[in-house]
């Protein structure tokens, strides 16, 4: 049997940028609060990323209305990626930038938190969400990936992957959302 250099050195690589992952310990028990809050509050969260950051926003939400590991009360995650409709006419009418900008307009209020993904840092439309949140005042979390591009320092809190491969940074990403996904599971049993 040959060897596969590519998984050998796609493990290494992923090894490598969920062992820095560590290093998010303090923003990651932040977002856990600001989520928290937010739910207890009867809020409810908006994500929203680009491509494979788009599945990931629709992944984090399922999750949340669904469920994670256990039973328990849905709780209210809109992606607003998911609605074609939707994207498509702001795309049409208001430009490609202003897609989730136009979501947040609509469905975000005072006390909401808005959790954007971008592997690069650099998506516009992302930038615009958070700018439309912010004049809102609603929270917001950001997932980013490199250096965290012109994106970085935009968001009440950066969760950053220092990784030049999107391929690292999407499945740091994910886990990171299950990781969240898990505290807040677990505090919901605890009232």
């Amino acid at each position: 049997m040959s060897e596969l250099p590519q998984l050998r050195d796609a493990i290494e690589a992923a090894t490598q940028t969920f062992s820095a992952l560590s290093t998010l310990q303090p923003q990651m028990a932040q977002a856990a609060d600001v989520i928290d809050q937010c739910l207890r509050t009867g809020n409810k969260l908006l994500v929203c990323g680009n491509g494979g950051s788009a599945t990931d926003a629709s992944h984090f939400a399922t999750e949340l209305v669904v469920r994670f590991a256990k039973d328990r009360r849905a709780l209210p995650a809109i992606c607003l990626t998911s609605d074609s409709g939707i994207l498509t006419a702001a795309g049409n009418d208001y430009g490609f930038d202003e897609i989730f900008a136009r979501q947040v307009a609509a469905f975000g209020v005072e006390g909401d938190v808005l959790v954007c993904l971008t592997t690069s840092g650099k998506s516009k439309n992302v930038a615009r969400a958070l700018e439309e949140a912010k004049a809102r005042e609603l929270k917001t979390i950001a997932f980013l990936g490199r250096d965290g591009g012109s994106t970085v320092g935009v968001a009440d809190l950066d969760l950053l992957v220092k990784s030049d491969s999107t391929a690292r940074v999407q499945e740091a990403h994910q886990l990171l959302l299950h990781v969240l996904c898990e505290i807040i599971e677990s505090r919901l049993d605890k009232g």
